[in-house]
C-alpha cells in the first residue's frame, strides 16, 4: 500500500478530526507546478532542463505556506494533547481528581497508555509525510529547497520529533513498565521505546515505523554527564537545570524564565530558547530509576550547590533591603 492511501485511511480512522498533512493536495500543487513550468518552455522553447526557477509563483505561493500552517496545527494539537495527558499521569491527590473532573476523563490506565501511544504514533506518521512531501518537492523540481524548507521550520520550532512533549511521551511509557499497570492488556505497546546505554552514555529511542527511528541522547554537552533534572530548552536541546542556569547566567533561585533575550542555547546558538524551558519529569523519573547510584552522588551534590546559591541569593537580597 502506497503511503498516501495508507496515511489517509489512519487520518480517518482517528475518533477526532485532527490536524494533518494534506497530502493529496500538496501533490496536485505539485504536479500543476509541474505541468506550468513544462507549458513555459515548451512556449518559450527551453530546452527541457530539470530545473525549477527560483522564484516559482505555484511554490512560493501555494506549496510551502500550506505545508508550514499544516506543520503548525500539527505540533501544536499534538504539544497541547500530551502537556494534559502527562499532567494527568503526573498529577496526585486532589488535584488528579479534578483533573479528571475538569477533563471529563474515564480515570483508568489504560486509557492513558493507548492515548500516549496515540500519540507516538501521530507524531511518527505525521513526520514521515512531511518527510515524504519535501522529497517529493525536491525531486520534481531537482532542487534541495524541500531540505531547506525543513531546516528553516527547525529553527522556527515546529518540527514535531523537536518537541520535547515527545520525549516525555518516550519516558512515560517506559515508565509504566515498573509500575503496577504493566497487564497483558497493555503488552506490546511499549516495543518501540527503550532507554539503551552506549558505553556508560544512555539515550533514548523510538522506532514505531521502518522508515524512521528517533535517537535522544541523554548526556548534558555542558558537565558532560548523563542530565540530571533535566530541561529541554525551546530549541529542543537537553541540559540538566542546573547547567542550563549557568549557560543562561542566572541563579537555580531565579529560575531560566529570568534570562536575558540574548541568552543562547550552548549547542546551537539560538538565542532566547530559556524562557520556554520545559522541565522533563518523566524523563527525570525514568532516569533516576535506571540510574539509581548515579542518581543519588549528583543529588548530593546539586544539594549542596542549591544551598549555596540559595543563600548568596537572601544574603543580597537582605544587602538590598537595608541599602547596603
Amino acid at each position: 500500500m502506497k503511503f498516501c492511501k495508507k496515511y489517509q485511511e489512519y487520518m480517518q480512522g482517528q475518533e477526532k478530526q485532527l490536524p494533518g498533512v494534506g497530502f493529496k493536495k500538496l501533490k496536485k500543487i505539485l504536479k500543476k507546478c509541474r505541468r506550468e513550468l513544462q507549458a513555459h518552455k515548451d512556449l518559450d522553447g527551453i530546452p527541457n532542463t530539470p530545473s525549477c526557477p527560483n522564484h516559482c509563483s505555484v511554490c512560493d505561493g501555494s506549496f510551502f505556506p500550506s505545508l508550514l500552517k499544516e506543520m503548525s496545527a500539527i505540533v501544536g494539537c499534538f504539544n497541547e494533547r500530551a502537556q494534559k495527558l502527562l499532567e494527568l499521569h503526573l498529577a496526585s491527590g486532589f488535584r488528579k481528581y479534578f483533573i479528571w473532573f475538569k477533563g471529563k476523563l474515564q480515570g483508568n490506565h489504560v486509557a492513558l497508555i493507548q492515548e500516549g501511544k496515540d500519540l507516538v504514533t501521530y507524531a511518527m506518521i505525521n513526520a514521515i509525510a512531511i518527510r515524504k512531501i519535501l522529497k517529493k518537492y525536491d525531486k520534481i523540481h531537482y532542487s534541495k529547497q524541500g531540505q531547506a524548507f525543513k531546516s528553516q521550520v527547525q529553527s522556527m520550532h515546529i518540527e514535531i520529533l523537536q518537541s520535547p512533549w515527545l520525549c516525555e511521551l518516550i519516558a512515560f511509557h517506559i515508565n509504566l513498565r515498573e509500575t503496577k499497570v504493566n497487564t497483558r492488556t497493555v503488552s506490546g505497546l511499549f516495543d518501540g521505546c527503550s532507554l539503551t546505554f552506549d558505553d556508560g552514555k544512555p539515550s533514548l529511542s523510538c522506532e514505531l515505523f521502518d522508515s524512521i527511528k528517533l535517537n535522544i541522547d541523554l548526556t548534558c554537552s555542558i558537565c558532560l554527564e548523563t542530565v540530571f533534572d533535566p530541561v529541554s530548552l525551546t530549541c529542543g536541546h537537553i541540559f540538566c537545570y542546573i547547567c542550563a542556569c549557568s549557560a543562561a547566567s542566572v541563579t537555580i533561585v531565579d529560575g531560566l524564565k529570568v534570562s536575558e533575550p540574548i541568552a543562547k542555547c550552548p549547542l546551537c546558538r539560538e538565542a532566547g530558547v530559556y524562557e520556554g524551558a520545559l522541565h522533563l519529569d518523566e524523563l527525570s523519573i525514568l532516569l533516576s530509576r535506571s540510574c539509581q547510584e548515579y542518581w543519588k552522588q549528583r543529588l548530593q551534590t546539586e544539594r549542596v550547590e542549591r544551598i549555596r546559591q540559595t543563600k548568596e541569593h537572601w544574603q543580597s537580597q537582605c544587602r538590598a533591603f537595608v541599602g547596603v
